[in-house]
């Protein structure tokens, strides 16, 4: 099991371009957040499909890499979104994970994306990530 701050470490040196902040990590389980911008928002001030995505897809990893540790090969193969409401723009997006099956192979979690300060979820997400051979795992570049 990895902690909050080795993965933080690990997201901000292999993907620096994610704007996605751990806010906790654990339990088979994971929350982050991205302050949303005007680079986020589509026609009507409605956050993009394309950012909730990426909302989600860190949430799933982080809570993957929690579970088994920094694994840099672990990849999505799949995922699907369901938008079930208007986000609200210029508040953090909110994603909370719980894991539903952590295999050898394959860990399958799903996702409720949450407007900040608001209860409905504005999406529901699940997906799988492939977890490579013990063999094939590497520690990531530091």
């Amino acid at each position: 099991m990895a902690s909050r701050e080795e993965i933080a470490d690990f997201i901000a040196a292999e993907f620096p371009q994610t704007r996605v902040v751990i806010e906790d990590v654990g339990d088979r389980g994971a929350t982050v957040s991205l302050e949303t911008g005007e680079a986020d928002l589509r026609p009507g001030g409605t956050v993009s499909g394309p950012t909730l995505m990426a909302v989600a897809d860190v949430a799933l990893y982080v809570a993957v890499l929690g579970a088994i540790g920094i694994v840099p090969l672990a990849v999505t193969t799949s995922l699907t979104i369901n938008f079930l409401r208007k986000p609200e723009s210029h508040k953090r997006v909110i994603g909370k994970c719980a894991l539903m099956k952590v295999g050898r192979s394959l860990v399958m979690g799903e996702v409720a994306l949450y407007s900040e300060g608001v209860a409905d979820p504005v999406a529901h997400v699940v997906g799988t990530y492939s977890v490579p051979p013990s063999g094939a795992r590497q520690t990531g570049s530091r």
